[in-house]
């Protein structure tokens, strides 16, 4: 198993070498860019927002009912609730589904590349395939996760607020307060951070498990599985060596 996992890492390492040289084309490259980062980034706002919305308010409606007490300002509902999500929802829990969203695409996509000789057919060509298939996507991941996070920011605060009017629990003015209240800055650029960190591990080792794909349409569909499963471990991972060096 420890050889096993060696023996990856090791054969990550070069292939994520061999993709970040100078592309051959620039022009093909930006070409690519635009359509990766439509296709991973843009198509997945709606989603995103969805259930950013839905989880903004749950969370306002959980720390109503289970921790605040009428020995606490009511602000604190406001207060806890945009911690949450600053420090952790908007760049960790939408990383993972969007593991399982954009890591599975990219897998299946490059493995079904590898079974159809479409990889060997650029190798053959002289051209670098792991430059040329996985750049633009690890690009366009990291260039597209800042926007997806401030949506989800955003729409987790809106659906505290839709909540809030909804049930009638907490006045608009006390939420506000609460979200405004001791805000510290760095909690939001510690966000974008890990965010940028996550991003770039879901395209990438995503991209390997695609790459690397030997045999046939069966094995397309485990590279997706496992891709989404090593992405979203190493993400929980990383997001706990990343918040003892960014907040201490």
């Amino acid at each position: 198993m420890l050889y096993k996992s060696l023996h990856s890492l090791g054969n990550y390492l070069l292939l994520m070498r061999r993709t970040f040289t100078r592309p051959q084309r620039g022009r093909i490259f930006w070409q690519q860019f635009v359509r990766e980062f439509y296709q991973l980034g843009f198509n997945s706002l709606f989603i995103v927002i969805l259930m950013s919305f839905f989880i903004g308010a749950l969370l306002c409606v959980q720390i109503k009912i289970n921790i605040w007490s009428p020995w606490m300002p009511r602000f604190t509902i406001g207060y806890a609730m945009r911690e949450v999500i600053l420090l952790e929802f908007a760049s960790s829990i939408i990383c993972i589904i969007l593991a399982g969203k954009v890591g599975s695409n990219i897998a299946s996509e490059i493995g079904t590349m590898r079974v159809t000789q479409q990889i060997d057919a650029l190798d053959v060509m002289g051209v670098n395939s792991a430059n040329y298939i996985l750049l633009p996507k690890i690009v366009a991941m990291v260039s597209a996760i800042p926007l997806l996070v401030t949506f989800s920011i955003a729409a987790g605060f809106v659906g505290a607020y839709v909540v809030c009017w909804a049930g009638g629990f907490l006045s608009m003015s006390d939420l506000t307060y609460g979200l405004q209240y001791s805000y510290d800055n760095w909690h939001l650029w510690s966000g974008y951070v890990k965010a940028l960190v996550f991003a770039f591990i879901i395209a990438s080792v995503s991209g390997y498990f695609g790459y690397t794909v030997q045999g046939g349409s069966i094995e397309v569909g485990r590279a997706g599985t496992n891709a989404v499963v090593v992405s979203s471990v190493l993400i929980l991972f990383t997001d706990l060596l990343l918040t003892n060096l960014l907040m201490t």
